[in-house]
């Protein structure tokens, strides 16, 4: 039959068709860097063969599958999908090779991009009607998987993206990774550029926070990021975290800490995928 496209609703989602996966050209989808663009057929060339198998599986009607490179997110996502989604069953994969080879290669490489993709689709024959990729370091790779795929597949960062560049002007983004920060500020001057809006974004990097999070030490991960994010308000008209892990920071500030906005990915994405499921 004929494509049958599924617009949202909700302000920060993307347009989807279900023939293609992809954004439709009305809320066009942000530029792949151009490694990703070079990739795009090199990968549907591979997947598209088995194509015909994914389309062939009973996907349950409301599932959605969360793709993590860290275990620490389950727990909060778990939390958000109960309350965000009650109707919607959900499930986890965790694959912390994508953001450590990312993090070595210092970019998104051919190959992760290929692993990442083939994830989404296991996912998809797992059950899930859209997957959401909760890793900003990797989110790059999306616009390759939706090429490849006749279903919803998330950005964790596009709809506060979204969010940030309709409500200020001058945005500071801050994260614990080199890898996480160039995408998402990338990420911001696409979308704005898209909303014909003009900002300016200030970056902050806390370099040692990651790898302290990943050893346990969230304490001391905590503080560095919140000394950073105080500084940062003091500069901006509103802040961005660049991963999702930085969220519970600022929950724990105490009251006036910060005088500006802040945008966090995981309740905006999650909100977003409700109100595609939906459709």
């Amino acid at each position: 039959g004929p494509p049958v496209r599924v617009t949202s609703r909700y302000p920060n989602s993307r347009s989807f068709s279900r023939s293609r996966g992809a954004p439709h050209k009305s809320a066009p989808a942000a530029a792949a860097p151009l490694h990703c663009k070079n990739v795009l057929r090199e990968t549907a060339v591979t997947f598209l063969p088995i194509l015909h198998g994914f389309a062939t599986v009973d996907r349950l009607p409301l599932t959605l599958a969360f793709i993590h490179t860290s275990h620490v997110l389950i727990p909060a996502f778990t939390a958000l999908a109960r309350r965000e989604l009650p109707q919607v069953k959900t499930f986890h994969m965790v694959d912390e090779s994508l953001i450590q080879n990312t993090i070595a290669a210092g970019h998104l490489t051919r190959q992760t991009t290929h692993r990442l993709v083939q994830m989404i689709g296991s996912a998809n024959q797992a059950g899930a009607g859209a997957v959401l990729v909760t890793c900003s370091s990797i989110g790059p790779a999306i616009p390759v998987a939706r090429a490849v795929y006749d279903f919803p597949v998330l950005r964790i960062d596009e709809a506060m993206a979204e969010q940030a560049v309709q409500s200020a002007a001058r945005l500071g983004v801050i994260a614990t990774l080199k890898t996480t920060l160039d995408p998402t500020v990338s990420l911001l001057r696409s979308t704005a550029a898209e909303r014909h809006r003009p900002i300016e974004v200030i970056e902050s990097l806390c370099a040692g926070a990651f790898e302290k999070v990943i050893a346990g030490d969230t304490d001391t991960h905590d503080r560095m990021v919140s000394e950073a994010l105080i500084q940062l308000g003091k500069r901006v008209d509103a802040v961005v975290l660049a991963q999702a892990s930085m969220a519970r920071v600022v929950e724990k500030l105490s009251p006036g800490a910060l005088s500006v906005p802040v945008f966090s990915s995981p309740e905006l994405a999650v909100r977003q995928a409700r109100q595609i499921l939906a459709e």
